[in-house]
């Protein structure tokens, strides 16, 4: 269950978008680009993120919405830590079904971990790619 509240600039979304396709279909799984529309969103893209997305100005909101009883997968790691080059600061916090929590904060493009991630059990997301998105 996210929430949270990143400073991502809306003349950034475009980038963003294309930079979390690319990394949803390096990790496989769900996500079919084809059912994304091609001038989607950030917000569009709310799905692989497991969580609700609200644009205000230069903020996106996270909530959480379990329609559908979504699940904590690779692209939905892959999706937050795509986000990372076009984030300005932010923190999104993560509550697993399980109970477990972790956090994503956000400083100047680079995303750092909190805790352990609830459903693999790392300690830092995607480690081989943090700084290569």
């Amino acid at each position: 269950m996210p929430s949270g509240r990143l400073n991502l600039p809306e003349s950034e979304d475009a980038a963003a978008v294309a930079a979390v396709q690319a990394a949803l279909a390096e990790h496989g799984g769900w996500y079919r680009p084809g059912e994304f529309p091609s001038d989607g969103t950030l917000v569009d893209l709310a799905d692989p993120a497991r969580a609700t997305i609200v644009r205000d100005g230069d903020w996106i909101e996270f909530g959480y919405d379990d329609e559908g009883d979504p699940k904590w997968s690779n692209q939905t790691t892959a999706f937050y830590v795509a986000i990372a080059p076009f984030v300005r600061s932010g923190t999104v916090q993560i509550e697993g079904e399980d109970g477990a929590r972790w956090s994503y904060t956000y400083a100047n493009g680079q995303i750092t971990q909190q805790g352990w991630n609830g459903w693999d059990g790392s300690i830092e997301p995607f480690g081989e790619y943090v700084d290569h998105p």
